[in-house]
């Protein structure tokens, strides 16, 4: 058997990560086995078709390194990708099943079923239409009478709906009512769309999430009414609000228990400074274990260990600290050319203008620090932002302390300024003997660390920014120096 798995999102809104992390499995799967991934784009639901957003999908699915082998940008034998330019199709197995009494019309208006189920009719219809004869039928079309087509649900029995994760689920076939497949414009409902589409598509294997488990039974049953091959079912797992109640929702913002928002649209991910090789990697850990007590790996080295049957069933939260280890595990791998290039437009965000050069000579020394891209601002805010650095921020009493009282932490800062003014090279050995050097010289314990400290918060102004010869060398000497100097003056007599 020939793998075939698709992604079909409906253009209704931004692509969520539950949906990205279900497109992650079934591509999975495809790519392990050498089979087909498809995209496919079920907008029968026009009235909630978002504009731009099948683009926006593309272009997350892209971002997560997803490719698909049909789609409605790439042709395929199989297409059109696009169900509302296949609706003929739809109305055609529609009146066949009509045809081989699996379904009728129905003719109830609005106002009847709004009476149902104001008298609570299990499932909001009473199945009055259901056995009516042609002649009867045809009268009603005799008189313009709009109507939709209902699938006729066993009344009877049971349904096992196979599933592979969890084996047979079993359903009492009198909980369903006749679910509609066409609506009265002629458009299909996802059960009857979904369902062609994937026969004829040839898909051998469906993931989707659990929410569409309830309503199997009728997908079962409809399959069976067409004669067809069921490809494998695989219901996901609900993902979990990180409060672990309900589930995480496209259209209510959750927060963590820090009181920052949850991030579920991939553009969040992309604009919050996530590599997207770090978020499929911590999608990937989502339900399914790469084994070997291992959390950090490569698409390409879970392929071969991937199967479907393998993804636990139990409800899932997403751990969102261990996205931050790993984007920062994946960040301290890159060559720092390139971390320097994608630091730097977060940087332009704010408003500075940034040279390349001058973050690479910090970047080695940011590397360990940085968990995201973003986290990068607060660090190099004095590179780009003079008023991060000025008297009114900085006092003597900031820049001093009982290890370098007032009066050695001018003497020093003075010295340090006159050994930068002629310091050659200008590089991190020459500066950090220099400036060790004088440390030990002015603090009371004969150590430069309390003055390389002070020395740092007063070149840079922050209390967090990168080591302190790679903030000199970064901010460069005539910036350095006109730092001290203000640095200086802070200590002149009142």
């Amino acid at each position: 058997m020939t793998v075939r798995t698709r992604f079909a999102p409906s253009p209704t809104g931004y692509l969520h990560i539950g949906s990205a992390w279900s497109a992650l499995f079934g591509w999975m799967y495809a790519r392990k086995h050498g089979g087909q991934f498809l995209l496919r784009i079920e907008d029968t639901d026009t009235s909630r078709t978002v504009p731009g957003a099948i683009e926006n999908m593309m272009a997350g699915l892209r971002w997560f390194g997803l490719d698909w082998d049909e789609g409605p940008d790439v042709g395929g034998p199989y297409g059109p990708y696009v169900q509302t330019e296949r609706v003929a199709l739809y109305q055609e197995y529609a009146h066949w099943l009509i045809g081989h009494g699996r379904a009728y019309k129905c003719f109830a208006t609005p106002e009847e079923l709004e009476a149902m189920r104001e008298a609570g009719v299990p499932g909001g219809y009473d199945r009055r239409y259901r056995d009516y004869s042609a002649d009867q039928v045809a009268d009603l079309e005799g008189q313009g009478k709009p109507y939709v087509i209902r699938f006729k649900m066993p009344l009877t029995g049971e349904t096992a709906v196979p599933d592979l994760l969890r084996g047979n689920v079993i359903f009492p076939n009198d909980q369903f009512t006749d679910y509609i497949i066409l609506k009265s414009n002629g458009l299909p409902t996802y059960h009857l769309a979904h369902l062609v589409d994937d026969h004829l598509m040839k898909i051998s294997h469906v993931t989707r999430g659990v929410e569409w488990l309830n309503t199997a039974p009728i997908h079962v049953q409809m399959y069976q009414a067409f004669g067809w091959e069921m490809p494998v079912l695989v219901h996901l797992p609900v993902i979990l609000n990180p409060s672990g109640k309900g589930k995480l929702s496209k259209r209510h913002q959750a927060f963590l228990d820090s009181g920052e928002k949850v991030l579920v649209r991939a553009t969040e991910f992309m604009e919050a400074g996530y590599l997207p090789e770090a978020v499929v990697n911590f999608l990937a850990n989502i339900g399914w274990s790469f084994g070997d007590d291992r959390e950090k790996f490569t698409i390409a080295e879970a392929l071969p260990r991937f199967d479907l049957a393998n993804i636990s069933p139990a409800p899932v939260k997403l751990p969102y600290s261990k996205l931050d280890w790993l984007n920062g595990q994946y960040i301290q791998e890159m060559d720092i050319v390139e971390l320097a290039k994608r630091v730097k437009p977060y940087l332009e965000k704010e408003g500075w203008e940034v040279n390349v050069e001058s973050l690479l000579l910090v970047m080695p020394a940011m590397k360990p620090r940085l968990k995201t891209f973003p986290d990068a601002i607060p660090f190099l805010r004095f590179l780009f932002d003079e008023t991060a650095v000025t008297q009114s921020t900085l006092s003597a009493a900031s820049l001093s302390d009982d290890k370098l009282p007032p009066e050695a932490a001018k003497a020093a800062y003075t010295a340090a300024r006159d050994f930068l003014a002629t310091a050659v090279p200008f590089d991190v050995e020459t500066l950090g003997a220099g400036l060790s050097q004088i440390g030990s010289q002015y603090t009371t314990n004969g150590k430069p660390g309390p003055f390389l400290g002070k020395l740092r918060l007063g070149i840079t102004g922050q209390q967090v920014s990168p080591p302190v010869y790679e903030s000199i060398i970064a901010l460069g000497r005539d910036r350095t120096l006109a730092h001290l100097e203000q640095m200086i003056t802070l200590f002149a007599p009142e």
